[in-house]
């Protein structure tokens, strides 16, 4: 299962009662982190995020309102008795501004690895068992979505196991993929197994213009969460200058890519309901979610 908590959905700035965009995933005891506007230390803790189990972060941007709450949240995790390495991922040249960020916090009781991911060309790496990728957006500054797939193992079948006389001690290595071999006949994991189960996959993309690529980056999300800066169309080309997206754009993009579950976040510090859109947007996409601080989901 994968505990995710969409921890706060403001852009640009903090209001009292809407936080800057964070998303939290939790897996197998780990956890790990995308954007860290100013505050987020605090809206993890009253949305019940651990920080004990956080050993990654996603950087999408640069901008205040995606970074600016790094160096907080560094003290905070030093103060919570980090010791392990945390990893940074961003994209190409973030290393020079996270190091110019950290001199308002230069002692730390842990390590921190930054990993910088292309900011041409779709990344790939291993987080926790989950496959990671981060794709190039369009945003005026160098910007990355990321996608997190849990490739789910085949279901273990132990009366097929027990009717081919494989010892108890075998199923273990036989449910994690490898082959044994048995009498001088090998066993390969199919033949101890069901049906292979559907990946689990979640897609974050903020903030961008929208465009074609997205779709297939986006393909068969379980859970798709976007930017809409405005609930309105009106908005729309005023978004693009700017390079953001509105309401009904990611809903299309849900759509388009076969998306499960939409969740919009990133909201304007001018929207100040953006549920009254809810019925409007689930005419594009009816499985949509106009987000809250501490929207959260166990996707299984």
């Amino acid at each position: 299962m994968i505990d995710v908590c969409l921890a706060g959905t403001g852009g640009m700035l903090p209001l009292p009662e809407r936080w800057l965009t964070c998303f939290w995933i939790e897996y197998n005891g780990k956890a790990c982190l995308i954007d860290c506007g100013e505050g987020t230390q605090i809206t993890l803790a009253k949305n019940g995020c651990k920080l004990s189990r956080l050993d990654s972060i996603f950087i999408t941007h640069v901008h205040a309102d995606h970074i600016s709450g790094l160096a907080g949240l560094l003290l905070s995790l030093g103060n919570c008795g980090k010791t392990g390495a945390l990893k940074i991922y961003g994209h190409t040249g973030i290393t020079n501004i996270i190091e110019k960020l950290c001199c308002i916090c230069p002692v730390l009781p842990f390590e921190l690895e930054i990993h910088e991911l292309s900011s041409k060309n779709i990344s790939e790496l291993k987080w926790n068992d989950i496959d990671v990728k981060s794709m190039p957006l369009r945003h005026g500054i160098d910007c990355l979505g990321y996608s997190f797939t849990l490739n789910r193992k085949a279901v273990f079948n132990p009366q097929k196991a027990k009717n081919l006389g494989i010892d108890l001690k075998y199923w273990k290595v036989l449910h994690s993929g490898e082959s044994i071999e048995l009498d001088g006949k090998i066993i390969t994991p199919d033949m101890v197994t069901d049906e292979k189960r559907n990946p689990i996959k979640i897609t974050y993309m903020t903030d961008s213009i929208y465009f074609e690529d997205m779709i297939q980056f986006a393909e068969k999300s379980d859970l798709l969460v976007c930017e809409g800066m405005y609930g309105d169309d009106e908005y729309i080309d005023k978004m693009r200058e700017k390079g953001h997206m509105v309401f009904s754009q990611s809903a299309e993009l849900a759509g388009r890519s076969d998306s499960k579950l939409l969740w919009l976040t990133h909201y304007s510090p001018a929207l100040v309901n953006p549920s009254e859109y809810t019925e409007s947007v689930r005419k594009i996409f009816s499985n949509t979610t106009v987000s809250h601080d501490g929207e959260r989901i166990i996707l299984k």
